[in-house]
């Protein structure tokens, strides 16, 4: 209605979140999952001329062997992989740089925050900006004020320099060329929104996700998978909405004990726990408000979903941001497991 606004100074604003229920409904698969490697806090999955590759701090390590064994090092935690067409590695870092096959590309004033990479079928390089204020690992900083500042950009084949397509969006924190145009997920506002290569343009594809959209990934068929790595909460969504508060706890309280998302919980007494019980008689309910989960979502041709992927409220396979499918095998980082895993594409 359009007198809700105004009412809502009389009658205070429902909190609400989307239900998992549908595409979404929850299942234990991703606890159930085999591990592929152990390692610390993995985070972007990229196949390389046949290898699996994945980030971890600030090294590149090849899944191939049974232990991961190290491709790359760099000074600053990695935030952004990708693989271009002709099999350069494309790296960005916490400190804000881009290299392209160990070389330093030249940035735009104001980037510095990358959190996605992606290489379009004809060459461009696709960047996404997190946010003109913080840096990637300040994620949950952005969030609690509200941040808006990300933007996207491009860099064409043949050009040398990136060319800004849109600004003004919440956290985009995955990319997905489709033709000319790419999809882009937009965390804080939990949604993909298609962008025109040419114009700048945007359209909302898919809106009121059930938590905070991160990296998405081809499938097999021209669909694509896209991981969540946190889930939306009531007392975080009434929280954003108290201004005050917020101010007082960014200042007042240390980041990992914030009213906020995270990637892993349940690790320390300290942090919030929301009203409406955690544990009954010793036992974590998995339906138990959480501030970390584990969502992988398969999106068909139309990026719709059709089902999803779960670690609840009680698992461990949390903070998913990055997926990979490859030989008919999905591969999943879990940030907060500390694992990746493997499953056959094919039985899902």
């Amino acid at each position: 209605m359009i007198l809700d606004p105004v009412l809502d100074l009389f009658r205070g604003k429902a909190v609400t979140i989307p239900p998992l229920d549908g595409a979404f409904r929850p299942n234990t698969r991703l606890d159930e999952a085999p591990v592929f490697a152990d390692l610390t806090e993995p985070d972007n999955l990229l196949v390389a001329d046949g290898r699996l590759l994945v980030s971890s701090g600030n090294g590149v390590y090849s899944l191939a062997g049974v232990e991961p064994k190290v491709v790359g090092t760099f000074l600053s935690p990695i935030t952004a992989l990708a693989l271009s067409l002709s099999g350069e590695l494309t790296v960005g870092l916490e400190s804000g740089k881009l290299l392209v096959a160990d070389k330093e590309v030249s940035l735009p004033a104001g980037v510095s925050c990358i959190t996605a990479l992606a290489y379009a079928d004809d060459g461009t390089l696709w960047l996404a900006n997190g946010s003109a204020e913080h840096t990637p690992s300040q994620w949950a900083a952005d969030l609690m004020k509200k941040g808006a500042s990300g933007s996207l950009w491009r860099r064409d084949a043949a050009a040398a320099e990136f060319r800004k397509v849109a600004g003004d969006i919440a956290f985009p924190y995955g990319l997905h060329p489709i033709g000319r145009d790419v999809l882009v997920s937009e965390s804080w506002r939990h949604q993909l929104v298609r962008f025109d290569g040419a114009t700048g343009s945007r359209s909302t594809v898919l809106t009121h996700l059930p938590g905070y959209p991160a990296r998405l990934a081809p499938a097999g068929d021209g669909g694509a998978w896209l991981a969540l790595f946190a889930p939306r909460n009531r007392l975080i969504e009434f929280v954003l909405q108290e201004t005050h508060y917020r101010r007082d706890m960014l200042d007042q309280v240390a980041p990992a004990y914030w009213i906020a998302p995270a990637l892993a919980s349940n690790r320390s007494f300290l942090e919030p726990l929301q009203c409406g019980g955690i544990r009954t008689m010793g036992i974590h309910k998995p339906w138990s408000p959480s501030r970390s989960y584990g969502l992988v979502v398969r999106l068909d041709q139309n990026m719709q979903p059709q089902f999803s992927l779960h670690s609840r409220a009680d698992g461990t396979r949390h903070g998913i941001c990055s997926v990979a499918e490859t030989d008919g095998r999905l591969f999943i980082a879990s940030r907060g497991g500390d694992c990746v895993l493997a499953i056959d594409a094919g039985g899902l």
